[in-house]
């Protein structure tokens, strides 16, 4: 179900881990280690799960953290992570930057972390791809789902997307972006980059953010992506191009689910998020008019309120 515009201003083995709080580790099946952030009691009756956007990190998610510390203090388990090759997780090999493999990294953080009790999970762009994998590489942890946020993401044809450019030269943008990035991050060091970012920069603002950007949101993007290893863009934006798994959706009929998306979203458009809410049996669809594809950035009221949503009934129900 498609609901109307709203104004978006306003089990494999356990991994070797310790399920305390704060920020701790995990180590995935192929011994990277994941930095993960934990918060509230392990007993809690819910865990949240808040996977990242490509080339950034937990901190994707950090008005959310705090809307949600606010909203359910420390009654709900909170569980932020940074992807392999993310952040302050270890590097990945680019044969192994994958949207199935980000599947079985979340499964060993939720078998570390929450290895029983329902799951409210939300993901923003590779995040939510990942979420459309776990039919195949994690189908136990499908049934423990309470909730689903999918924001600003895909569950195929990223191939074809155009960038809002003329179709003549869409193909060529798009392969040229990530793989430009990638040369850039391999020939120009850190430190020169963050002085002069210029054209991390021009790519954020032109290509990624919608209307207004906030010079904080802007300049956390960029910072994001100039920490992202090169096989990280280069790995990812190949694995992107073959990512196909509309069909999986189904698997999700009727577990409350809420997709989100704006209308200027250049990577991942609204005719995206229409086939994800059209994929899934009871989904709401909620467009934020003139937002880009940093949503939890660029609209954070809009997506705090729909988590919460989903948490409060989620709540209820294990009660």
């Amino acid at each position: 179900m498609t609901a109307p515009a709203v104004d978006a201003t306003t089990a494999p083995a356990p991994p070797p881990a310790s399920p305390g709080p704060g920020r701790t580790e995990v180590r995935t099946e192929d011994g990277l280690r994941l930095h993960v952030t934990v918060r509230g009691r392990s007993d809690a009756p819910v865990t949240v799960l808040l996977a990242h956007c490509w080339t950034a990190d937990e901190h994707d998610w950090h008005y959310q953290v705090h809307d949600l510390l606010v909203r359910f203090g420390h009654d709900i388990r909170l569980i932020t992570w940074d992807h392999r090759g993310h952040g302050h997780s270890d590097p990945s090999p680019e044969a192994d930057c994958t949207i199935a493999q980000l599947a079985r990294d979340l499964g060993r953080v939720v078998d570390a972390f929450a290895p029983d009790g329902p799951l409210v999970i939300a993901g923003h762009s590779i995040g939510g791809m990942t979420m459309t994998a776990l039919p195949q590489q994690r189908p136990d942890l499908v049934d423990r789902l309470a909730g689903l946020l999918f924001v600003s993401t895909s569950s195929g044809g990223l191939d074809q997307v155009t960038l809002g450019l003329p179709a003549g030269t869409a193909a060529v943008t798009r392969s040229r972006i990530p793989l430009a990035l990638s040369a850039r991050a391999r020939l120009v060091g850190r430190r020169r980059r963050r002085t002069a970012p210029m054209t991390e920069r021009r790519i954020v603002e032109r290509f990624v953010f919608g209307q207004p950007q906030r010079p904080r949101d802007i300049g956390l993007m960029v910072d994001q992506l100039i920490n992202c290893p090169p096989a990280t863009m280069s790995g990812f934006y190949r694995d992107f191009m073959v990512h196909a798994r509309t069909d999986q959706l189904a698997a999700f009929d009727d577990v409350p689910t809420t997709v989100l998306v704006g209308t200027r979203d250049l990577l991942t458009p609204p005719g995206h998020a229409r086939r994800i809410a059209g994929g899934i049996r009871g989904a709401r669809l909620l467009v934020a008019p003139e937002a880009g594809h940093m949503l939890p950035l660029e609209r954070p009221a809009l997506v705090s309120r729909e988590l919460v949503t989903l948490v409060d009934r989620a709540l209820s129900s294990a009660r």
